[in-house]
């Protein structure tokens, strides 16, 4: 097994061109620099070796951004190691696993639906406070319902999905999820990713900053991003949406799954490549468009994902997620480039759609793609 370094390697000598990495960096650094964010983190890494990391405004390199839908690799992550581990095979009905699940009709839903959100359950309820307790849990898995067969559509499972995936991993590990990241994963790699940090560890977490109001003003919506400002509702734990990371780690854990050890190279593969390609539909985040999807990540440039992220100059390999409100995590395997930025700066909505967020998007991820040595 290799841990990772957080030390910066020199560009050129992992084949990264120095110039396009510097135009990428200062363009983020611009979106603070110019006022409209209050801090960000941007982060570079290839064939295991950061090469770019940089933390600009009321931050700090330690300090921890709330990742939203931009850690769903995260949990990806995690899911691939139980895979490779042997924990569970995809095509398992989770009902095997968790007999409360097979209420309602979903004995037939498998764990590949589960991780390609394509299960049928894509808005089951469960919130704060009652999924602190696992009992509460799954006794919502087995009220929950199914709103299309298994397999027949696909549509982002908020958070549904992901409670499921916690339930699996903990039901065939023996663990908790955030033990099993940290002592699967992040320990032995010396990265201080987290999921659901405790209050009591959100010390370096980034506190949410309104950039177009008041703070006072947001409403908070139990499906939005500012839910998770609040540090109790963070520390909940949500599976798919409270991984704390700074940029670096989050680059250097898609270097680790190639290059580490850790993870099984068929799991990976399995993870990465597309399982489903369809228009996206439903309430949340239904856009109609082609989307292909992979365990838990997207996959492929433009991906679905907003604003055509990660761009046009990664390879249909790539893959990753965007998170509010305008944040990015991907991964190019054929270029070996893993990319990262991440912002504290949220307007009322929680989601910058603005044309001005769409760009910073679009364009840091073409940036980033584009940072190979010709």
């Amino acid at each position: 097994m290799i841990p990772m370094s957080r030390e910066l390697s020199d560009a050129a000598s992992v084949g990264v061109d120095p110039e396009r990495l510097a135009i990428l960096v200062r363009r983020a650094l611009h979106e603070v620099e110019s006022g409209r964010l209050p801090s960000c983190q941007i982060a570079l890494a290839r064939k295991g070796r950061l090469v770019a990391f940089e933390t600009a405004g009321d931050a700090a390199p330690d300090t921890r951004y709330v990742l939203q839908s931009a850690g769903r690799p995260v949990l990806a992550a995690i899911a691939w190691k139980a895979l490779g581990d042997g924990l569970f095979d995809l095509e398992d009905r989770v009902a095997k696993i968790i007999p409360e699940f097979a209420t309602n009709g979903k004995d037939a839903v498998s764990i590949r639906h589960v991780l390609s959100h394509t299960g049928g359950f894509p808005m089951a309820p469960l919130g704060y406070p009652r999924h602190l307790e696992r009992t509460d849990r799954l006794a919502a898995f087995s009220k929950w319902r199914l709103d299309w067969e298994p397999g027949s559509k696909l549509a982002f499972h908020v958070t549904s999905s992901a409670w499921v995936v916690r339930e699996l991993v903990e039901r065939t590990s023996g663990m908790e999820i955030r033990d099993f990241l940290r002592e699967r994963i992040t320990a032995p790699l010396g990265l201080s990713l987290d999921l659901g940090p405790p209050v009591a560890e959100q010390g370096n977490v980034a506190r949410y900053v309104c950039t177009d109001g008041r703070e006072e003003d947001v409403v908070i919506d139990p499906w939005g991003a500012w839910y998770l400002s609040q540090p109790e509702v963070l520390a909940a734990g949500e599976p798919s949406h409270t991984a704390v990371s700074s940029a670096a780690d989050m680059a250097l854990l898609f270097q680790a799954l190639y290059c580490s050890g850790l993870w099984s190279p068929e799991a990976v593969a399995e993870g990465t490549r597309v399982q489903v390609e369809r228009p996206l539909s439903g309430d949340f985040g239904g856009t109609g468009i082609s989307t292909r999807m992979g365990l838990f990540v997207l996959v492929g440039a433009g991906g679905g994902a907003p604003a055509g992220a990660p761009g046009p100059t990664a390879s249909e390999s790539t893959f990753g997620h965007t998170g509010a409100p305008t944040q990015m995590s991907f991964c190019d395997p054929e270029t070996g480039i893993s990319f990262a930025f991440f912002t504290n700066g949220y307007p009322k909505t929680g989601y910058d759609r603005s044309v001005g967020g769409n760009n910073q998007v679009s364009v840091l991820g073409t940036l980033a793609f584009d940072c190979l040595a010709r």
